[in-house]
């Protein structure tokens, strides 16, 4: 039996040196590592200067209600911070969905957009801004359209989809910077969390259960 298990290849070793698919390009581990390094220096980054941050959870907390808007990738990033705003008992929207009421003073709009620029996300920020509802913004583009109409601005030293240049970050497309709104939303959940004095055991029965 040893024998004829001696040519199968263990999967948790590396491939052959002469795989030709290991030749032309990094591993998964080394790709890993470099997500967990840029990561790394834009959450440093972000602490530096953690005022905006906190204006960020203010205005979330605060809020009568949270609606969430962002397109792509960014948007996928927001709904999941819209599931762990919702777990903590806030009342929350998801721009586009079916159900999702008109929003008033008193309303956040929390968007994410790289470059600041992206058609939908700004016109719905005029909108929010025209009803009355503040506009809190995640973006690469502190001079943007959408950064002025925010009232709350956390700017991450992330590439946007359309830079290519591998300046502000190796990874394709914006990686970066979806990255980073998931990981600033859980962070911000994190804290009002904490702050609000609730267990986990108190948060767990508004979980969906209709999975």
């Amino acid at each position: 039996m040893l024998g004829l298990m001696s040519d199968v290849t263990d999967p948790r070793t590396d491939a052959s040196p002469d795989d030709p698919t290991r030749a032309s390009g990094p591993s998964v581990a080394d790709s890993l590592r470099l997500v967990r390094d840029e990561l790394g220096d834009l959450v440093d980054h972000l602490v530096a200067a953690p005022d905006d941050l906190e204006r960020l959870a203010d205005a979330l907390s605060s809020a009568d209600r949270v609606f969430v808007h962002g397109l792509g990738r960014s948007g996928i990033a927001l709904q999941a911070t819209a599931m762990r705003l919702m777990h903590l008992g806030l009342t929350v929207h998801v721009v586009g969905e079916a159900t999702s009421p008109a929003i008033t003073p008193g309303d956040v709009l929390l968007t994410a957009s790289g470059s600041g620029t992206t058609s939908g996300v700004v016109s719905a920020a005029e909108s929010a801004s025209s009803a009355g509802a503040r506009v809190l913004a995640v973006t690469t583009a502190s001079s943007s359209p959408l950064a002025d109409l925010a009232s709350v601005t956390v700017v991450v030293p992330a590439a946007g989809k359309e830079d290519r240049s591998g300046t502000a970050s190796a990874q394709y497309a914006g990686g970066l910077f979806e990255q980073a709104v998931l990981l600033v939303g859980d962070a911000v959940f994190h804290a009002l969390w904490k702050r609000s004095g609730q267990s986990a055991d108190d948060m767990w029965p508004r979980h969906a259960n209709l999975e």
